[in-house]
C-alpha cells in the first residue's frame, strides 16, 4: 500500500495542540472495546497515545458483544461512565436521549464514504465516530442458476430477479432465493436492503418523523411477498446466517449478505456477486450499518477521549480494520491520496457502488420495538396474514408510537 499524502502519525500530531497536556497528568481513560479482543492496530494507537500524553493511562477492556453494550450503559447510568467505548451505532439514540454521551467532534475534513455519517447522525448531530462499516450485495450460485438454463448474470431490476428465482424454483430442486423472516434483527436488515433500493425512507433525517408508511414501502413489501413464493420453505424460521448454509449446500440460488460472505462459501461453489437489484421507484441501494466509538459524558476528560477516538478511527488503524476484517471501507482512502487500496477490484465494487444510494440502520431508543415493527410486517406478508396496504399502515402507526 502506497500513500502520496502525509503519514497518519504526522497528521495526528497536528491535533495534539488542541488538547492541553499540562492538565492531563495522572488520568486514566477507561476504554471498553466490544468484541472481546484488542486488535494489534488498535493497541498500537493506544500505546502511541499514552506516549504522547505523559501521566495518562488507558485501561483498555475487551468485553464480548453479548454483555459489552449493557456494561457500558450500566456504568454510565450508575454515574461511573467509561471514558470511551466501541459499540453498535444502534445504541446512539438511547445514549444521547438519556444524556450519557457527548456529540462527536468530527472534523469536516475527514473523508468518509458517502452516507456513512448518516449512521451516527440524529436530527443533524453526530454522536459517534464510525469505526466498522458494512453494506450488502446479492450472491449468486452460478451452478444452480445455469442448471435452470439461465445465464448467471446479476439481475438489474426486481422483475428480473423474480423471474430468475422463479425459473430456478420451477426447473431445479433448489429454491430461487433465500429470505430471512425470523424474529431476529437481520430480518429488518434484509427488508431494508429492498426498501432502500426502492427509494424508501424509514425516519426523516431532519425532523426525526416516521416516513415508513409510503408507496415505496408498499412496493417493497409486495415484492418481498412475491419472493417468498419462490424462496426456501418457511422463511419465517430462517435468519441470514442460516441462508449461507443453504447457499453452500446448493439449496438456494441467491441471497443477500455482506462482503465477508464471499470467503464463507465453499471453495467449489461457482459464485458471483452483484448489486441488489433496483426497485421500480429507486436505484440499487443497500442498508448502511456501522459500529462506532462514543465518548461518554462525566468522565472529566472528554477532550482526551475525543482525541483517542479520532486517532483510532483514522489512518492506518482504520484501514487495517477495514482490510483485515473484510469490511466495506469506511473512509474514502483514494480521496485521501492513498493508492493500491484493497477495494477497487474483485467483488468490492458491488459493495461500494451502492453506498451513496443506501440508507442507514434506523436509530431508535428502543431497538427491539423497531425490530418488531419490521418483523411483524415482513412475517405478515410471508404468511399472507393481511394485505400489503394494511400491513404497511399498521407498521407506520407502530413506528410512530415507538419514536
Amino acid at each position: 500500500m502506497q500513500k502520496i499524502t502525509l503519514l497518519m502519525s504526522t497528521a495526528l500530531m497536528s491535533g495534539l495542540g488542541s488538547v492541553a497536556m499540562a492538565d492531563d497528568h495522572n488520568k486514566e481513560l477507561h476504554f471498553i472495546m466490544c468484541g472481546g479482543e484488542v486488535r494489534a492496530a488498535d493497541q498500537a494507537v493506544v500505546d502511541q497515545f499514552i506516549a504522547d500524553y505523559p501521566g495518562v493511562s488507558v485501561n483498555l477492556e475487551a468485553v464480548p458483544w453479548g454483555t459489552c453494550q449493557d456494561k457500558s450503559l450500566t456504568l454510565a447510568a450508575a454515574g461511573d461512565p467509561p471514558s470511551i467505548a466501541y459499540m453498535g451505532s444502534r445504541t446512539l439514540r438511547q445514549l444521547s436521549n438519556n444524556g450519557l454521551i457527548v456529540p462527536a467532534n468530527i472534523s469536516p475534513d475527514v473523508k468518509y464514504q458517502d452516507g456513512v455519517l448518516n449512521t451516527v447522525t440524529i436530527e443533524g448531530t453526530e454522536w459517534g465516530y464510525p469505526h466498522a462499516f458494512s453494506t450488502k450485495a446479492l450472491y449468486l450460485n452460478c451452478d444452480v442458476i445455469e442448471s435452470s438454463g439461465q445465464a448467471c448474470e446479476g439481475p438489474q431490476t426486481w422483475d428480473e430477479m423474480y423471474e430468475m428465482a422463479r425459473t430456478v424454483k420451477e426447473k431445479t430442486d433448489a429454491a430461487g432465493i433465500g429470505l430471512a423472516g425470523k424474529d431476529f434483527d437481520n430480518t429488518m436488515h434484509q427488508f431494508l436492503n429492498y426498501l432502500y433500493s426502492n427509494g424508501g425512507v424509514v425516519i426523516d433525517p431532519v425532523t426525526g418523523e416516521s416516513r415508513l408508511d409510503s408507496a415505496q414501502t408498499r412496493e417493497a413489501l409486495e415484492f418481498y411477498g412475491r419472493l417468498a413464493d419462490v424462496a426456501q420453505d418457511g422463511p419465517t424460521a430462517w435468519e441470514r446466517d442460516q441462508l449461507r448454509d443453504l447457499f453452500n449446500d446448493g439449496r438456494i440460488a441467491m441471497y443477500v449478505s455482506g462482503p465477508w460472505g464471499y470467503g464463507q462459501h465453499n471453495e467449489d461453489i461457482n459464485q458471483r456477486v452483484a448489486p441488489i437489484p433496483a426497485g421500480p421507484s429507486g436505484e440499487s441501494g443497500t442498508i448502511l450499518i456501522t459500529d462506532s466509538i462514543v465518548v461518554f459524558k462525566g468522565s472529566g476528560h472528554e477532550d482526551l477521549a475525543h482525541e483517542l477516538a479520532r486517532r483510532i478511527t483514522s489512518g492506518d488503524s482504520q484501514y487495517d480494520l477495514d482490510s483485515s476484517w473484510g469490511l466495506t471501507p469506511i473512509l474514502d482512502y483514494e480521496a485521501m491520496g492513498w493508492t493500491d487500496v484493497f477495494y477497487t477490484d474483485g467483488i468490492w465494487p458491488n459493495f461500494t457502488a451502492t453506498i451513496s444510494t443506501g440508507g442507514p440502520e434506523p436509530l431508535l431508543e428502543d431497538f427491539k420495538s423497531l425490530q418488531s415493527v419490521f418483523t411483524n410486517m415482513v412475517q405478515g406478508v410471508i404468511l399472507k396474514d393481511d394485505t400489503v396496504d394494511n400491513l404497511v399502515t399498521i407498521a407506520g402507526e407502530e413506528l410512530d408510537e415507538a419514536l
